[in-house]
Order: structure tokens, then C-alpha cells, then sequence
């Protein structure tokens, strides 16, 4: 009796649909816990949608099919029009020195206890997919999970921003974003529209010179400073008010990239600066920050010469010194990226009790905005419910409905004042958010700018000045560069005029550079004053010599010695730092038998991604990377950007003998192991002007 084909088991027909040679894919019967669809029911199969047959038409009843494919195409949200590529991480904040003079606020006053928080950073001007090391300003916000609410810290990496009153933000985005016409340049600066606007707009030349300074590359997250940019109240139990403005002080100090090595990282590891976070997080290298307040009067902030209610205005250190009073430490990376980086919803609106605005237009703006583009991401005035969001202590309130609403109140009286509840929430006087009664003078409404506003070229100077030599050249260079991409005459003109105010030597620089003649200066609205210099603004005068978070890249081959290896592997942890096996293959074997795997390949880990570098090969595997573009870029690269070399005999003499490259104090043999991790610790600014023309 012969078997009819067309009888086969239903069941049978099924595994073998399954693939893998009729083998069913794993189940939860086999291995833990069962996937099920969102409402909860089991899924049998989740690898093959529901058919007539084998071959036949898909049948539009499978709810499991269009739950999941309904869910993948919604799972992207509009990204953020601005600081749209973030990375960001948990931690906590403690305060170690009270305010209880200058405010009620618990987190403020209350030194000891560790408040949990998210801080995100991010840049500016480019989209989600764009890279890390752009030529941008950085936000720096942290969300403090409060006692008593959620305080939202929105600040910069710079302590000023581009323009003075919120209607001229979105002008500013228009001009730095892609050229809409053409759709380019992505996350830079360097083109005619926003050189245009700039040049058209003198109070952003304080917060264009911060981004042609080595502020605007740095090395890490954890090497750069927060600012709040804005003027914040204090308010005391007494009712009186302090003014304040607050700084986040990286313990590893502020450090910079060099331009060029930040274009090369960009092709190398786009990822650069949140893979640092990540990595640095995983390995206990926790980042940390002082947390400082500047705190003035009323009447100390009318003898400023500026307005500090003026958000393209600094206040010097020298002039109102910071005043430690707490940290803030990263040891979490989030679980989930979308969750929680991309969900967070910051808004400088939230703030608890004891603490308050001033009147800086740009921040009023600011308090509408925020909300507004959380609601348009998120799509709900619930986004508050969104755990990342969420404030950890008590919250109740009558908002009621809208787009996913988590919580379901179990009452008939959603509305105050009502007599039929008595649990609900009502206000509470002695407790609740009290804006600060200021005194306004009478005045006649109007869209007026004050006129201590007017003043655009000053702290420029003041800036420029404060520089070391090495970073004021970098500052020309970074204008050169800029400028030299900008296409219309004219714009550029007028920016020559605009530097002609805040420094004579450095208009001429450019101007060289550039070829051009130094048109007359532009037209100042108010007189330029000459501050004094204030050395909290450098970058390379202030750099701590430490090897704490920095990477050591160490290239290896076929029979190294891993005594030597691990030797420099040793001293560079024991300083704090972390170290990767660059080799030209994945596996090595090393003098001893020892099989190693390789951290990054050569061709893949050009030495811009790590902060000093060294060589431990064999004479036969020399002469191999001899010929090796990667290997050669490798050292020519580590000695343009001005790192410090450790190199065995192999390595100089059959590669570093062939390249550009003189034996000054960064260079060392591997026998002079101490001097290479002191080294290591900084860069050799002597070197530069060897390996490059600066403006």
C-alpha cells in the first residue's frame, strides 16, 4: 500500500515549516520563560507568519503577525529638532556643603544623602544617526529624582549661549542645520548659512568664539564642564532671594581633542564619546563632577559690567568665585537606550520648592518650549509617566485622560475645589511652589531689548585673551577652517569685521589665512571694554596631568613578549587607566605560547582613538607593518596629535626610522617605562607647530 503525499500530519507539516532542517526553534517548553503578545496570550510560533499552505497567501487574521509588525513601525519617535544624538547614564548626586541660608530646597540643604539622577548629553546641531565629535556646543542636562519633584538641570558645555532673547532660537537652529535647499552640510558648522545669520548677529560672536575653542572637541563626557548659562533664584525660608548660577566641575578636568583628530575619530568611531561612557562605566571608572554654585545679590549683580540676566554673558570666577557644594557621580548605564536616553523628557520648568527663575528672556522662552516639544515627541501630556520620567516621591493631582494614561483614579471628583472626596489632592499653602514676589517697575509693554544687553564684544575679548598661545591659535585655525567653507564673499567680509572688535591679532590671522583684506571693524553697539583675563576659561592651561579615564592603545603580533606587555598594561591601570590589544589579526600568539585576543584590529583602530600609544613587536612582524598604511598612520598620527610614543627596537628600526617623526621627549624606547606614563598623562603642545600650520 503506497503513502498519499497529500495526508501528511498537519502537525508535522508545521515543524518542518519552521526551517532548520524541520527542527522546531527553541520554546519556552524547553527554556524558561514564554513569549506572549502584549495582551498576554502565549505565541506558539514566532518565526513564520499564517498561511493557507506552505506556499499560499497569508491570512489577514494573524494577530500575532500584525501586533508585531504594527509595533516595528511605529517604534520610532520625531527625534529632537535640537540634541538629537544623546547618550546619557545613571548615577546619583550628593550635597556636602548646605545652602539652608539661601533656600528651603531639601536637595539643596540636606548634605549626605544621595539623591538618584539621569544625566544626558548630547550635541546640538546634528540628527540622531549623526557623530559624536562634531565641532558643537554639548548639552549637559541631569534630571535629580527629588524629594520633593523632579529638578531638571537643562544646561551647555559652555556657560553662555548664541542669543539673548528665546524668539531668535528658532533662526538660529534654521541657519545651523542642513541647508534646506540641498540637505547638507549634517551636524557642522562650516557653511554660508549660519555664517550668514552669525555675521548678521553680533551678539553671538561671545558663543561662536567658545565653539571655534577647543570647548567645542572634548575628549570625553567626562572631561568636560556643565553650565546652566542662565541666572536661577534662590529663595530662603525668610523669603529673600539669592541669585545663582551653577557649574558641573569634571574631576578628570576639562581636556580637549585637536581638530584634526576629532575629523579622523569621526571615520574611525562615530560611537567615540558614548562608547567611552559606556566602557568607562562597566570597567568602575565611574565619571564624576564637583556640583558649584556662583551666588550674588541683587545689588552685587547691578555693579557687574554686564547684565547677567544677559544669557550671552558669563560671570568670571575671579569676579563671583564657585562655591563647591556637592557631586555627582555616573555608575549606571541604562538598560534600555530607547527607553531611557531617547524617552527622557527634560524641561527647565521642573524645579522644587526653593528654588526659582529670573528674568532672562532667552529662559522664559525656554520654559514654554521645553514642555512644548515633549508633548509634540512624546505625544501626550502623560509623557510624565514614563518611568524614566517619573518623579520618585508622591505625586497626585486632577489631570485626567489623554494619551496613555497609566494611572487610574478611583474617584468621582477630578476637579478642586470639591466637597465629595475627601482624599483627593487639594493645594497646600504651607507646602506648595511660591514664585518670588519681585518688584517690577512700571513700564510700557513692547518688544524692547534692554540696553545692558548691548554690549557683544567684550567678554569675546575677555575670552580670546584668556587663552594660552597654543589654544588662541587653534581658535584662528578653527575660524580659517570655517570661513574658508563659506562661499559668499560678503559673509565672510563681515565676520573679519566682527573679530576686527574682539581682538585685533586675531582678525589679522584669519585674515591671512584666509587671503583676504581686513575690512573696518563692524559697527559696535555699545563700547568695547577690556576685562580682565580669567584662567577658568582655558582648556589646555587648566588640563590636569592624570592617565584617570584615558585609553592606552598597545600594538602587538606574533611573539611579543607578554612580559612586556603586561609590564606597560600594569603601570597605565595602576594610574587609572584602560588599555587595548591592537593587533593585525583577532588572535595572537605571544612569546610564551600565550593565545591572546586582540582588543581592535589594526585597520580598525587607528591610534586617534587612544591617548598614548605603544609598540611591542618582533623584528620579523616589523618589518611585515613596515609596508602597512594603518600601521604607518598609526604612529604618524599618534605624533601629530602630539601623544606620547613607548617603542621597542623592531618598531624603530624598521618603521619609525621610515616616518616623519623626531625623537623629542614623547618619544621613548620601552625601557624608559616611567617617563612614558608621565608622558602619557598630557600632550607635547611643543610639538604642534611642527606637524601643522596654524593660523
Amino acid at each position: 500500500m503506497k503513502t498519499n503525499p497529500d495526508h501528511t500530519d498537519p502537525a508535522q507539516t508545521m515543524n518542518m515549516a519552521r526551517g532548520n532542517g524541520g527542527e522546531p526553534h527553541q520554546r519556552a517548553d524547553n527554556d524558561g520563560k514564554a513569549m506572549t503578545t502584549q495582551q498576554g496570550v502565549v505565541i506558539s510560533d514566532d518565526q513564520n507568519s499564517l498561511k493557507v499552505n506552505p506556499r499560499g497567501p497569508t491570512l489577514l487574521e494573524d494577530f500575532v503577525l500584525r501586533e508585531k509588525i504594527t509595533h516595528f513601525d511605529h517604534e520610532r519617535i520625531p527625534e529632537r529638532v535640537v540634541h538629537a544624538r544623546g547618550s546619557a547614564a545613571h548615577g546619583y548626586f550628593e550635597l556636602t556643603e548646605s545652602l539652608e541660608q539661601y533656600t528651603t530646597a531639601k536637595i539643596l540643604t540636606e548634605t549626605g544623602k544621595q539623591t538618584p539622577l539621569f544625566t544626558r548629553f548630547s550635541t546640538v546641531a546634528g540628527n540622531k544617526g549623526s557623530k559624536d565629535t562634531p565641532r558643537d556646543v554639548r548639552g549637559f542636562a541631569v534630571k535629580m529624582y527629588t524629594e520633593e519633584g523632579n529638578w531638571d538641570l537643562v544646561g551647555n558645555n559652555m556657560p553662555i549661549f548664541f542669543i539673548q532673547d528665546a524668539m531668535k532660537f528658532p533662526d538660529l537652529v534654521h541657519a545651523v542645520k542642513p541647508e534646506p535647499d540641498r540637505g547638507f552640510p549634517q551636524a557642522a558648522s562650516a557653511h554660508d548659512t549660519f555664517w550668514d545669520f552669525v555675521s548678521l548677529t553680533p551678539e553671538t560672536m561671545h558663543n561662536v568664539i567658545w565653539l571655534m575653542s577647543d570647548r567645542a572637541l572634548p575628549r570625553s563626557f567626562s572631561m568636560m564642564e556643565g553650565f546652566g548659562i542662565h541666572s536661577y533664584r534662590l529663595i530662603n525660608k525668610e523669603g529673600k532671594s539669592t541669585f545663582f548660577r551653577y557649574h558641573w566641575k569634571p574631576v578628570n578636568g576639562v581636556q580637549s581633542l585637536i581638530w584634526d583628530e576629532a575629523v579622523k575619530i569621526s571615520g574611525a568611531d562615530p560611537d567615540y564619546n558614548r562608547r567611552d561612557l559606556f566602557e568607562s562605566i562597566e570597567q568602575g571608572h565611574f565619571p564624576e563632577w564637583e556640583f558649584g554654585v556662583q551666588l550674588f545679590t541683587e545689588e552685587e549683580a547691578e555693579k557687574f559690567p554686564f547684565d547677567h540676566l544677559d544669557a550671552t554673558k558669563l560671570i568670571p570666577e575671579e569676579l563671583v568665585p564657585v562655591k563647591i557644594i556637592g557631586k555627582m557621580v555616573l555608575n549606571r548605564y541604562p538598560d534600555n537606550f530607547f527607553a531611557e536616553t531617547e524617552q527622557v523628557a527634560f524641561c527647565p520648568s521642573h524645579l522644587p520648592l526653593g528654588i526659582d527663575f529670573s528674568n532672562d528672556p532667552l529662559l522664559q522662552g525656554r520654559l514654554f518650549s521645553y514642555l512644548d516639544t515633549q508633548l509634540f515627541r512624546l505625544g501626550s501630556p502623560n509623557f510624565v509617566q514614563i518611568p524614566i520620567n517619573a518623579p520618585k516621591c508622591p505625586f497626585a493631582n486632577n489631570q485626567q485622560d489623554g494619551y496613555m494614561q497609566m494611572q487610574v483614579p478611583k474617584t468621582r471628583a477630578l476637579y478642586n475645589p470639591q466637597s465629595l472626596d475627601p482624599a483627593r489632592p487639594r493645594e497646600s499653602v504651607n507646602r506648595g511652589f511660591e514664585s518670588y514676589p519681585e518688584k517690577l517697575d512700571d513700564g510700557v509693554k513692547g518688544r524692547v531689548r534692554a540696553e545692558s544687553f548691548a554690549d557683544h564684544y567684550s567678554q569675546p575679548r575677555m575670552f580670546y585673551n584668556s587663552q594660552t598661545e597654543i589654544e588662541q591659535a587653534h581658535i584662528a585655525s578653527a575660524y580659517t577652517f570655517e570661513l574658508s567653507k563659506v562661499d559668499t564673499p560678503h559673509v565672510r567680509t563681515r565676520m573679519l569685521g566682527h573679530l576686527r572688535n574682539i581682538d585685533e591679532d586675531l582678525a589679522n590671522r584669519v585674515a591671512t589665512a584666509l587671503g583676504m583684506q581686513l575690512p573696518d571693524p563692524a559697527e559696535a553697539a555699545a563700547p568695547v571694554q577690556d576685562l580682565p583675563t580669567s584662567k577658568p576659561l582655558q582648556t589646555i592651561g587648566r588640563s590636569p596631568k592624570s592617565l584617570k579615564s584615558r585609553l592606552l592603545g598597545i600594538l602587538v603580533a606574533k611573539g611579543s613578549k607578554h612580559t612586556e606587555i603586561k609590564k606597560f598594561e600594569d603601570a597605565a591601570m595602576n594610574e587609572g587607566a584602560m588599555v587595548k590589544i591592537v593587533a593585525a589579526t583577532k588572535e595572537v600568539t605571544l612569546d610564551d605560547g600565550t593565545i591572546i585576543q586582540a582588543d581592535e584590529r589594526l585597520s580598525g583602530a587607528p591610534s586617534v582613538l587612544f591617548d598614548a600609544v605603544v609598540s611591542i613587536i618582533m623584528p620579523d612582524e616589523a618589518k611585515k607593518l613596515a609596508n602597512d598604511s594603518s600601521a604607518q598612520d598609526w604612529f604618524t598620527d599618534a605624533y601629530a596629535h602630539c601623544k606620547a610614543i613607548a617603542y621597542c627596537g623592531a618598531t624603530d628600526e624598521f618603521i619609525l626610522s621610515q616616518l616623519p617623526i623626531e625623537k623629542d621627549s614623547f618619544v621613548t624606547p620601552l625601557s624608559d617605562l616611567d617617563s612614558f606614563i608621565d608622558n602619557a598623562k598630557s600632550r607635547l603642545w611643543e610639538r604642534e607647530p611642527k606637524v601643522r600650520n596654524l593660523a
